[in-house]
Parts: structure tokens; C-alpha cells; sequence
């Protein structure tokens, strides 16, 4: 690929280099775009499965709670004199607003994935550059 040189001057290339440069320029900078959006999305990917890990872990912890010390907690509070359908409801509502703390955390987890917004901004300025470039004038 042809490039100007330090002591060189663009004027003084031909036709075909200037393609080739130009072309070349294009090529290196769709692929350092590419790049910038892989990372990019390999970022969010990982807070995406962060967010996601908490939503199961809270389905998971919800599930064994509710088993395990559910009945044993509502049956704590039969025997402390509390009525039996109150104290299974008393439970239930506790262990719903657990729940439900664990999803809202998992919200604020996946709200915070971007979306590449950089590569975004970059491919919206080299798109503008592109449309403000000089048209060839039309010589006859």
C-alpha cells in the first residue's frame, strides 16, 4: 500500500496511489471500528450476564426460601398464637418483597449496559466526514 512519507507531499502522488491511500485508509478504519464495537459489546455482555446471574439467583433463593422456612417460620408463628392462614400470608409477604428487592437490583444491573455508544458516535463522524468531503469539480 502506498503512503506519504515525512519528506514526501501528497500533491506530487499519482492517481492510483491516492486510490490505493484512500482505500487503504477506509480499510483501516472500518476494522478499527469493528474493534472499538467488539469491546464495546463484549462489555455489556459481561454486565448483561451479571444482571442476568442475579435474576436467577434470586428465582433460585426465592424457590428454596419459600420451601424451607416458610412452612417452618409460619409454623413459629402458629405456635406463638397467631392464626394459621395468618401466619402463612405473613410469610408469603415477606418473602415477596425479598424477591422483589432482588429483582429491582438486577434492573439497575442491566440498565446499565450501554450500547456501544462510542462506536455510534465514531461511525456517525466518519459518516459526516464522508458527506463533507469536496465533490470533484467537472472539467470539459
Amino acid at each position: 500500500m502506498t503512503q506519504v512519507g515525512p519528506g514526501e507531499r501528497i500533491e506530487d502522488k499519482s492517481i492510483g496511489e491516492l486510490v490505493a491511500l484512500a482505500s487503504g485508509n477506509v480499510a483501516k478504519l472500518v476494522k478499527t471500528e469493528i474493534d472499538l464495537a467488539r469491546a464495546e459489546i463484549t462489555a455489556d455482555a459481561k454486565k448483561a450476564a451479571l444482571g442476568s446471574a442475579m435474576f436467577s439467583l434470586a428465582g433460585l433463593l426465592g424457590a428454596l426460601v419459600v420451601i424451607m422456612l416458610s412452612i417452618s417460620l409460619a409454623f413459629g408463628l402458629v405456635e406463638l398464637g397467631m392464626w394459621p392462614w395468618a401466619a402463612f400470608l405473613t410469610i408469603g409477604v415477606g418473602y415477596t418483597a425479598l424477591a422483589g428487592g432482588l429483582v429491582f437490583f438486577g434492573q439497575r444491573k442491566m440498565r446499565k449496559i450501554s450500547g456501544a455508544p462510542r462506536t455510534r458516535k465514531t461511525v456517525r463522524g466518519d459518516l459526516a466526514a464522508f458527506r463533507r468531503s469536496p465533490k470533484p469539480a467537472i472539467t470539459e
